[in-house]
């Protein structure tokens, strides 16, 4: 039996070698994913790992990879503090450390350099070991800066930026002098190497202090180095004996755990998105494999049949069907995981292009992405190899004697009432969704639904789909007669086999649809919300959405035409224990952004706070009620419910405080948006011409109007849509592969019916238009089923999120789109199966069994 193993998989190498092709994708997929993920936790665990020190002195309350984002607190620590903590006979040395965030790079052309991935570091260079003992930085080219004037770049920033030693550098700065100049006089890198795509801007000591710090000989933060013998806990606790009030001392390794979580909340989500599309392709990749098995199975009907004869075992039989799809899944793996390693480098060049560098040398395959990968591969492939197996162990010994081979095939009745039984099933959830019951969140239950009826209608596909294929035989005999007729009566023949072939098609198609629909309601729901809601004339913001200088309003404020520039700045707090992100604005805020009170005074300049609805109802909040809030350094401030506003999403949160609360909590005054008012009878396009013109120079800044606001939020959708389509196009070619396995077997199964055809007068070409029409037929069904689902999943999605996603948006030209691709995906499809039929010799084929 071993032996005929090897012979049918050495017989079938071309028919085995494309069904392989599906898994080899799949598994290739599965395995670069991991091994891109292993590799980019693998890189931020060395940066976090090898710049952290034995212990850290900080603003209480602060935690690692947060600070900067939403408020820098300005408490520092003296010099003096510093001596005390170095004198400790725990401390071997302990280093000032001056962190200044929000600084970026202006690169030779003008443009903000980073952003959008890994942050801008700048910081101070000290001799401060870190945990291991080693230097912090290692420099690679040029010497170290000297005062605010020099700096040192790590060397990818530097050329990216097109800098080089000696070149004059552009710096956007936090607070303080808003733009700055300092010469590049060295490169460097983290020890061990790599930024993850970070901008390193490093200062001495002196220059740190006088760019953010206004000059004071004063510190943010203090790296601790234990002496000798001296744990981290020890280290710890002599420390805090020594520090002023709102600062604290953490263990080195407490810093890396926050750090790791911080930062693994971002990277799962990467993670997760990138895992979700490899499980699709594999998934899509399990239906050419039970297609081309049953194809297989139904051609060597008389193959079985005689191996039963010979005294074979229903056991016997099907396990040697196994085993061939057991060889084919281990070099299909093989093969895959090989793949993978090189698309990981392929996936790390694309993040790189949004800012987030991967380690080269860590994107290696390790021994649980190899066992993961053959597992899935070898595991998904049997089962999908279990049934075509099942039935071929069927055979009975007789089959062998008939003329007619083709086993019989059975009733769809069966299928019809499970899978009734599911979509019911899916229905319901669909509607526990829709309902809102407890014990999952909404858009879960559609999800669990959508899935049940996406594997459910594939199953029922030649049932469901089989008016479509009789409209595809109706209008191909009307647009080319025989052929078109020959073609849908051919792929009518099998239903079972052009649902299943269309199946992986329609899989690729329902998720693309369902998330065109979801980004067109995303898109259509902007631009309702904007349109209601932005009350200004225009809002200048950051174009990464980070707190800026307020010089850049004190400039704007000087536009002829400008009547009013009101701030607003991001802040993180405990608010009655509880961590939020809050808004402060300027006394003008109520009146620029015209926000309607629900309940009480919408004056930012009472002294109050401002609730949203959504807020106060959800934490049962009224107006009168006293808020305690808790800020990095201990301060903690008490103010009143002033007001409850209807819902404003554009400008802002569900928390606001006066602006003058920014400096009662020892928080830097930074803006993260201007809303501007025009005088009247003031150009507004002058006017935006003038202000376009003073950010022009800081393109950190972006300027825009009603329109261009909902515009650039569009263009973020737009962004991480195309990213996904990309993702999804791989589910398409592995669908394409299906239909030409599917066509290249079905070919090979009616040679004889094809040298009949080419006997009787079938030209070659009127051969290859029915083999590209039936492929087409194929196409169109896994579209229409495709498309219909994703309609269904996308509004219901937006239904059960309908308080964000306000409008339903169906983008019927997308969808037209798509149509026509599955078109193409059809003629593609059949380009190779075609040309070896029409290649067929005429007499062979019809002297074929």
């Amino acid at each position: 039996m071993f032996k005929l193993i090897l012979r049918n998989v050495g017989a079938r190498k071309m028919r085995l070698a494309m069904s392989a092709l599906a898994i080899v994708l799949g598994v290739a997929f599965l395995s670069g994913v991991l091994v891109f993920s292993a590799g980019l936790s693998k890189t931020f665990d060395g940066i976090i790992q090898g710049t952290t020190p034995d212990g850290v002195v900080r603003v209480e309350g602060a935690e690692s990879f947060t600070a900067g984002e939403t408020g820098v607190s300005a408490a520092t620590v003296t010099p003096d503090t510093v001596a005390r903590l170095a004198a400790l006979p725990e401390v071997d040395r302990a280093d000032g450390n001056v962190d200044g965030f929000g600084m970026y790079v202006v690169d030779s052309d003008g443009d903000l350099l980073g952003g959008t991935g890994a942050p801008t570091l700048a910081f101070n260079r000290t001799e401060a070991p870190n945990m291991d003992g080693n230097n912090i930085l290692t420099l690679l080219d040029g010497r170290w800066g000297k005062g605010a004037g020099e700096i040192v770049l790590d060397e990818g920033s530097a050329e990216k930026a097109g800098y080089s030693l000696g070149d004059s550098v552009k710096l956007l700065t936090p607070a303080g002098q808003l733009e700055r100049t300092a010469t590049l006089v060295g490169t460097a890198e983290f020890n061990g190497g790599g930024t993850a795509g970070a901008t390193l801007i490093i200062f001495d000591t002196p220059g740190a202090q006088e760019v953010f710090l206004g000059g004071r000989d004063v510190f943010t933060t203090v790296a601790l180095t234990a002496a000798d013998g001296v744990s981290q806990s020890e280290l710890v606790k002599a420390a805090k004996a020594v520090l002023p009030a709102g600062f604290e001392a953490v263990p080195g390794d407490q810093v890396v755990k926050e750090s790791e979580d911080a930062m693994a909340q971002f990277l799962d989500v990467i993670k997760t998105f990138l895992l979700v599309f490899a499980l699709i392709a594999v998934i899509v990749g399990a239906f050419i494999i039970v297609n081309t098995f049953s194809i297989l199975v139904a051609q060597r009907t008389r193959e079985s049949a005689l191996l039963r004869a010979l005294g074979a075992s229903r056991r016997q039989v099907t396990s040697a069907i196994l085993a061939e799809a057991f060889v084919m899944a281990l070099f299909a793996s093989t093969v895959g995981i090989g793949l993978g390693w090189a698309l990981a480098r392929g996936l790390a060049a694309m993040f790189s292009s949004f800012g987030l560098d991967i380690e080269g040398s860590f994107l290696n395959l390790t021994t649980a992405t190899v066992v993961t990968s053959y597992t899935v591969g070898i595991l998904v492939t049997l089962v999908a190899a279990l049934l075509p197996a099942r039935r071929a162990g069927r055979v009975a010994p007789v089959a062998a004697m008939r003329e007619d081979t083709v086993p019989a095939k059975g009733s769809l009745r069966r299928r019809s009432v499970i899978g009734s039984i599911v979509i019911a099933v899916s229905v319901a959830a669909a509607i526990a969704g829709l309902a809102g019951v407890d014990g999952m969140p909404a858009a879960a239950w559609v999800g669990i639904g959508a899935f049940l009826s996406l594997l459910t209608v594939a199953v029922l596909s030649p049932v469901i789909g089989f008016p479509v294929l009789v409209a595809c035989r109706a209008v191909f005999g009307r647009l080319f007669g025989a052929s078109g007729r020959l073609a849908g009566e051919n792929a009518m023949r099998d239903p079972r086999r052009t649902g299943a072939t269309a199946s992986a098609l329609m899989i690729g198609l329902a998720l693309v649809s369902t998330i065109a629909v979801m980004a067109g309601s995303m898109k259509a729901s902007v631009d309702t919300v904007v349109d209601e809601q932005f009350a200004p004339d225009f809002i200048a913001q950051s174009v990464i959405f980070a707190p800026f200088s307020t010089q850049v309003g004190d400039r704007m404020e000087q536009v002829d035409g400008v009547a009013t520039v009101s701030r607003q700045q991001m802040l993180d707090a405990k608010v009655d224990g509880h961590n939020e992100t809050i808004g402060a604005a300027d006394a003008n805020f109520d009146d620029v952004s015209k926000l309607e009170a629900g309940e009480g005074s919408v004056d930012f300049g009472a002294g109050k706070a401002i609730i949203n609805e959504d807020k106060a109802e959800e934490e049962g909040w009224k107006v009168g009620d006293t808020l305690k809030l808790a800020f990095p350094g201990g301060k903690k401030l008490s103010i009143q419910i002033g007001g409850i506003i209807r819902e404003n999403s554009v400008v802002v949160f569900g928390i606001n405080v006066p602006l003058e609360v920014v400096e009662q909590a020892g928080i830097q005054r930074q803006d993260n948006a201007l809303s501007i008012v025009l005088d009247d009878g003031a150009d507004p396009a002058a006017v935006h011409r003038a202000l376009d013109r003073v950010a022009k120079p800081i393109p950190l800044i972006e300027v825009n109007d009603k329109e261009g606001f909902a515009e650039s939020i569009r263009g973020q959708v737009n962004q991480l849509l195309y990213m996904i389509y990309g993702l999804l196009a791989l589910a398409i070619i592995i669908a394409i592969i299906g239909i030409v396995n599917t066509l290249g077997l079905s070919v090979l199964e009616r040679t004889r019916e094809i040298g009949l055809l080419r006997a009787i007068g079938m030209t070659r070409r009127q051969l290859r238009r029915t083999i590209t029409l039936e492929s087409v037929a194929i196409a169109v069904l896994g579209a229409v089923l495709g498309m219909a689902l994703g309609l269904i999943y996308g509004t219901l999605l937006q239904r059960v999120l309908k308080e964000d996603l306000t409008v339903l948006s169906i983008p019927f030209s997308q969808l037209l789109v798509f149509g026509l691709i599955a078109v193409v995906v059809g003629v593609l499809a059949a380009v190779m199966p075609a040309v070896r039929a029409s290649r067929l010799n005429v007499l062979n084929a019809i002297s074929t069994e």
